[in-house]
């Protein structure tokens, strides 16, 4: 029976899905792999989300949950989740002050021009009839920093990358493999038509994951987890002949 909270409808199988997607857990913090396709706040037409699953989840369980930092509704991967006001608090600033680093692998249409680099491009909020989207803007945009290396590539026709954020904007990753003209498979909504790889046969949906977090962690010690690739970025990494287990894949000390 669907319960009501934070304008959200909650269901058993949410619940499930959530507890079926937790990667960590102690006393103070929850790690989960997000689904793509699950919304991590409430907005416009969204009254399915983590935050409001988590919430009646919070109430079975004895427990209080707290968001810490977000995701984009179709990127999948490392979410962390504070047990408690001061676990929050603490983790929240962490992601503030980028003491957080961070791991994505993308599928992307087309190779960029260098194996690996820095992106530095400034991003902004556009307006428009498309809800909220990011541009590039040198002279008003807030300062955007993404490392990325080429992991693999299948002729020219697409590359897996893995990319480091040093700052956490809106649309970050997106945009950034944009502005290298190699859009990440399934974006449309920056990479437009481009972004479905023409005759390729893999899923429509983006393909964006938070692959590896390493942070201090509340209560003390590392906090240090891995989020395993969903069956449809499974697919995909096979269809162009990708190996999931590369070393190359995560970024080692050299990026602090």
């Amino acid at each position: 029976r669907p319960s009501k909270s934070s304008k959200s409808i909650v269901r058993d199988q949410d619940i499930k899905t959530i507890e079926q997607a937790t990667i960590y857990e102690d006393r103070d913090t929850l790690v989960i792999n997000k689904p793509a396709g699950l919304a991590v706040q409430g907005g416009s037409n969204t009254n399915r989300h983590v935050d409001g699953i988590l919430s009646v989840m919070g109430e079975q369980k004895g427990e209080e949950y707290k968001l810490t930092h977000r995701l984009d509704k179709d990127t999948s991967g490392v979410l962390v989740i504070a047990k408690s006001t001061k676990a929050a608090q603490f983790y929240i600033e962490l992601f503030r002050t980028n003491q957080v680093q961070k791991t994505y692998w993308a599928l992307v249409v087309g190779v960029p021009a260098l194996n690996e680099g820095q992106i530095d491009a400034p991003l902004i909020k556009a307006g428009g009839s498309h809800g909220e989207k990011m541009v590039v803007d040198f002279a008003k945009g807030k300062k955007a920093t993404t490392y990325y290396r080429v992991v693999d590539r299948a002729g020219s026709r697409a590359a897996w990358l893995a990319m480091a954020p040093k700052t956490g904007r809106t649309h970050q990753l997106r945009i950034h493999c944009e502005s290298m003209d190699t859009p990440i498979l399934g974006d449309g909504k920056y990479g437009g038509a481009f972004a479905y790889l023409e005759g390729a046969e893999i899923a429509k949906q983006m393909h964006l994951h938070a692959r590896k977090l390493e942070a201090p962690k509340f209560g003390g010690g590392t906090l240090l987890v891995e989020a395993a690739l969903s069956s449809i970025m499974k697919d995909s990494f096979s269809y162009f002949g990708f190996d999931a287990t590369d070393p190359d894949a995560v970024f080692g000390e050299e990026i602090l």
